[in-house]
């Protein structure tokens, strides 16, 4: 339920360095939904965007976060000559992960009767008792909005393809086959960045990881949960900006 805006702090904080291009995944924020989550269609969707315009004329620095960073990893092994350094955040080139998390948050916006909404308040209230997180909360409803004027049924409306995203949590938590990693592996510099409280990354993914990306450099940030760049933002730009810079002018 992520998208690029998520990301607006950090983009700002790079902004003396670097434009950035602050990307919504197929089925996520406003870009088209899709009818099956299939990470090499979204990587090749992703390659074609950025080749068209934003990356035409040479690579450039790619970040991703959790699925996010899954479609990294597969757009950098596939299309190697748009990414000069990587940024995976979060999450490993392995199958499984925490889906169980995502299949209760998932399963409690599916459970929201939107026809009884008047308000993002009322939303907000409905969801409480199962997600009480405040933050979570609040990510999550970013993603609810009006639904357009002059039309029959709820005010309300998810703008990702929610119904797609939860029935699909097993192909989200996987990872594609050796066979379409058709550039692996991927030699250019990575940053890989854990949660100190995650569980989406442990010692035995290190050796998939660096079998892909050979010249990784992990860290992780303390006391930061998956979503790192969000709980601990001024660490997590320290290191963002200490990698992207090195040995450039």
């Amino acid at each position: 339920m992520g998208r690029g805006k998520n990301f607006t702090r950090i983009a700002r904080g790079l902004g003396e360095d670097f434009t950035s291009l602050l990307i919504d995944l197929p089925d996520h924020g406003a870009s088209p939904w899709t009818e099956r989550i299939d990470y090499v269609a979204y990587a090749d969707a992703v390659a074609d965007f950025l080749a068209a315009d934003f990356a035409a004329a040479g690579p450039i620095d790619l970040l991703g976060h959790s699925m996010g960073g899954k479609v990294a990893m597969v757009l950098a092994l596939r299309h190697p000559r748009l990414v000069e350094r990587l940024v995976v955040v979060d999450i490993a080139p392995v199958d499984g992960g925490s889906g169980g998390q995502f299949e209760h948050l998932l399963g409690s916006l599916r459970r929201l009767e939107l026809t009884r909404l008047e308000s993002r308040r009322d939303a907000d209230a409905a969801l409480a008792p199962a997600i009480p997180d405040d933050t979570v909360r609040g990510f999550l409803l970013q993603n609810l909005r009006s639904a357009a004027p002059h039309t029959t049924g709820p005010a309300f409306e998810w703008q990702p393809n929610l119904e797609l995203l939860a029935d699909s949590l097993p192909a989200i938590g996987g990872f594609p086959p050796q066979a379409e990693l058709t550039h692996a592996p991927f030699d250019g510099p990575v940053l890989w960045v854990s949660g100190g409280r995650s569980d989406y990354i442990d010692e035995a993914c290190a050796p998939r990881m660096r079998e892909l990306f050979p010249r990784t450099t992990r860290i992780t940030i303390r006391d930061a949960g998956h979503w790192v760049h969000s709980e601990r933002p001024a660490e997590f730009l320290e290191a963002l900006r200490a990698f992207l810079l090195r040995g450039r002018p």
